[in-house]
């Protein structure tokens, strides 16, 4: 099987290392999840001490949480689109810890928009539907206007991220461990860190 031993290997000076003992239990290595964006599934693994670990094979949705806006919401995954440590893992659509992801950007919106009673990344001149009209604008009671009022001066947001709310898509990163806990959680990429990912994937497109 698979082995996280040192004795299979050679030393640094490339000489052979004399086999001590056999594989031990507590030397063993799983294969790899390989979790990729579908309907849900999830497989326990029995660990050492009758512990569980959930392997996710298959996963479509996960918690994001919106850092700056301390919020979190559960969110549909679209698309894997960077990974530092290897480019197969994007072509082959394969989510694991700190991977780039595009998620769907709807409930942030519509939770910006209740929140701020602001539109969001809507295009000029683009009519709203009756359901989004009604909740930018509500008629509200004095005092609730004036509390809508004073959050709608804070209610700004870096132009990258509204760029993307435009295309109904933000970028994201996976925070948790796929393989292991068998979930999908991150947050969304903001400030300098979205700036940094940008650039990457704009060199891999050129």
């Amino acid at each position: 099987g698979i082995s996280r031993d040192k004795w299979h290997k050679r030393r640094k000076t490339g000489g052979r290392m004399a086999q001590m003992r056999k594989k031990r239990k507590y030397e063993l290595g799983r294969p790899a999840s390989n979790t990729k964006i579908g309907p849900r599934r999830i497989h326990t693994v029995r660990t050492r001490g009758g512990n569980k670990k959930y392997r996710a094979l298959r996963l479509e949705s996960g918690n994001f949480s919106w850092g700056s806006e301390a919020i979190t919401r559960k969110t549909r995954i679209i698309d894997v689109i960077y990974n530092a440590s290897n480019n197969e893992l994007v072509r082959t659509k394969t989510l694991v810890k700190s991977c780039i992801i595009q998620i769907d950007a709807t409930p942030f919106r519509q939770w910006y928009e209740a929140h701020y009673a602001t539109p969001l990344g809507r295009k000029k001149g683009i009519k709203l539907s009756e359901q989004d009209e009604a909740v930018l604008n509500k008629v509200r009671s004095k005092k609730t206007q004036t509390k809508y009022e004073d959050r709608k001066k804070t209610a700004k947001i870096e132009s990258a991220l509204e760029e993307q709310f435009a295309t109904g898509r933000v970028i994201a990163k996976i925070a948790s461990r796929p393989g292991q806990c068998g979930r999908t959680d991150g947050y969304i990429c903001e400030g300098k860190e979205l700036e940094f990912y940008l650039r990457k994937l704009k060199t891999k497109k050129g």
